[in-house]
C-alpha cells in the first residue's frame, strides 16, 4: 500500500546507521542512504517528533550457516552512529544485540510511554534489522511505514525481496519526500 498518512504520534526509528556498517559494501549508493536518513532526521526533528536512533553491538546467539567469522576484529568505533545524523540529546538511542530493534530492549516500552501509534522505519540492513524491526512493530499494533529510499542492504535480491514482497505486508512504503511532504501537512 501506498504511503497514506502520517500520525499525529509517529517516529523515526532508524536501524544501524553506524560506522561500521555504513562502511560496508551495498546495494545501493550509501552516501543516497545517508543523506535521506539525515533528512528524515531532521524533518522529524523540526516537527517535534521522537527520533530512535538504534545500533546494534552483537548477535544471536546460535547456529547459522552462514555468519560472519568470529576472528574478525572491529574496529574500536565500529557501533557509533554515524555524525551526519546529528544526535541530539533529545533522540533516543537503543542498543540492540540482535537483528530487531524490538527484541530485549527497551523499544516498545519508549514507544507506549510517548502514545506513539505509528513508527517510519529506515536503515541497514534491509532484509535484516530493518525487515526484524518492521515485522516486530507492526505485531506490536503499530502503523508501520518504510522509508525504501533510506534503506539498502549488502544483496540487492534481498533488499528488493523485502521492499517488494514483505514490506506491502507489515505496512505502507514510501521515499523520504513523500513522507516528509505528509510530515510537513500534519
Amino acid at each position: 500500500m501506498a504511503l497514506s498518512t502520517i500520525d499525529p504520534k509517529t517516529a523515526l526509528v532508524v536501524i544501524d546507521m553506524q560506522k561500521g556498517i555504513t562502511s560496508l559494501p551495498t546495494a545501493h549508493p550509501m552516501d543516497d542512504i545517508i543523506s535521506n536518513n539525515s533528512s528524515l532526521t531532521n524533518a522529524f526533528r523540526a516537527h517535534k517528533r521522537p527520533v530512535i536512533l538504534v545500533n546494534v553491538t552483537g548477535r544471536a546467539s546460535g547456529r547459522t550457516e552462514r555468519t560472519l567469522s568470529s576472528s574478525a576484529k572491529r574496529p574500536g568505533d565500529w557501533a557509533e552512529l554515524i555524525p551526519e545524523l546529528n544526535e541530539e540529546t533529545d533522540d533516543i538511542k537503543v542498543t540492540k544485540k540482535t537483528w530487531g530493534a524490538f527484541h530485549n530492549t527497551s523499544l516498545d516500552d519508549r514507544l507506549k510511554e510517548l502514545g506513539v501509534t505509528q513508527v517510519v522505519i529506515s536503515g541497514v540492513a534491509t532484509s535484516a534489522g530493518v525487515e526484524s524491526t518492521a515485522r516486530a512493530a507492526h505485531e506490536h499494533g503499530y502503523n508501520v511505514t518504510l522509508a525504501t529510499d533510506a534503506m539498502t542492504d549488502l544483496s540487492s535480491a534481498a533488499h528488493d525481496n523485502s521492499v517488494n514482497i514483505i514490506f506491502p505486508k507489515l505496512g505502507e512504503t514510501g521515499t523520504t519526500q513523500e513522507i516528509i511532504e505528509l510530515l510537513n501537512k500534519s
